[in-house]
C-alpha cells in the first residue's frame, strides 16, 4: 500500500479534480489517462455527495491505493461529512449532496459507514505542496503569501477557500504565492491554466448545466489536461 508515500516531483503527478460520487466517469478519465506503476494520485476532494455513487467512489479509490501513489485533500464535503458525524447533526451536509452518499450506503447513519472509509475521510489533508506545486481543495488567499496563508489560515479554510477564482483576480493574473496552487472546488466551464494557478473542478456532477458536466485532471508538470465527460447512469 502506497497512501502514504510522499508526493515527489520526481514522478508524474496526477491532479483529479471533485469527483463527486461519478464512478464511471472517474474510471473513464484514469482509462484516458494511462495510468503507469510510478505515477502519484493527488485527489483535490469532494470525491463524495451530489453524485450516484459515493460509497463505490470511495471503495475504488481504497482499491486504487493498493496499486499507485494516492493522496487525498479534504473536500468541503469531507469536512461536512466529518462534522455531521462529530456533532450528530447531519442536517447541512444532507442538504448538500450528502443524502446522495447515504443512499449509496443503503441508507445507513455515517457512523455505519465502513471503518476504511471512515479513516480515509479523516486522513484527508488540507493541501500537500511539494517544490513547485501547491494543492488544496478550496484555494489560497490572494493577497497573501502561501507561507503567510498556512501560518494564519485555519486548516478547514483551504477547502472554503473561493476568493482567488473571481472575475477580477483571474483577469489580473498578479497571485504573488511562490507555488503555482492546483486546486477544484469553483466549478468552471473550461480549466483555468494561469502561471501560478491551475483549477479543474469542472463540473463533473453538473452534467444539467450549461458548460459543465466534465471530470478533469492535470498531469504534471508538463500540464496536460485530460478530461472525460460524465457518463453516470442516471437521469
Amino acid at each position: 500500500m502506497q497512501a502514504g508515500s510522499h508526493l515527489t516531483e520526481e514522478n508524474r503527478i496526477i491532479a483529479i479534480g471533485d469527483v463527486h460520487g461519478c464512478i464511471r466517469t472517474l474510471k473513464g478519465l484514469l482509462h484516458d489517462i494511462g495510468l503507469q506503476p510510478e505515477d502519484q494520485l493527488v485527489f483535490l476532494g469532494d470525491i463524495i455527495d451530489r453524485g450516484p455513487s459515493s460509497m463505490q467512489t470511495v471503495e475504488f479509490v481504497l482499491e486504487l491505493r493498493d496499486s499507485f501513489s494516492c493522496h487525498f485533500i479534504a473536500g468541503n464535503h469531507e469536512l461536512m461529512l466529518l462534522d455531521a458525524l462529530d456533532s450528530g447533526k447531519p442536517d447541512a451536509w444532507i442538504r448538500n449532496g450528502g443524502m446522495e452518499t447515504l443512499d449509496s450506503y443503503g441508507g445507513i447513519p455515517p457512523m455505519g459507514f465502513p471503518e476504511p472509509h471512515l479513516d480515509l475521510f479523516r486522513e484527508c489533508r488540507p493541501y500537500l505542496e511539494t517544490e513547485h506545486w501547491f494543492f488544496a481543495h478550496g484555494g489560497l488567499d490572494p493577497d497573501i503569501s502561501i507561507r503567510d496563508g498556512i501560518r494564519l489560515q485555519s486548516p478547514e479554510d483551504f477547502s472554503w477557500q473561493r476568493a482567488h477564482m473571481r472575475r477580477e483576480y483571474l483577469e489580473r493574473n498578479e497571485y504573488i504565492w511562490e507555488k503555482t496552487l492546483v486546486c477544484g472546488h469553483t466549478p468552471v466551464p473550461a480549466p483555468v491554466m494561469l502561471e501560478r494557478l491551475i483549477a479543474i473542478d469542472t463540473g463533473c456532477v453538473h452534467r444539467e448545466r450549461p458548460h459543465l458536466g466534465t471530470l478533469s485532471a492535470v498531469i504534471l508538470p508538463e500540464r496536460r489536461i485530460v478530461q472525460q465527460k460524465n457518463i453516470e447512469p442516471y437521469p
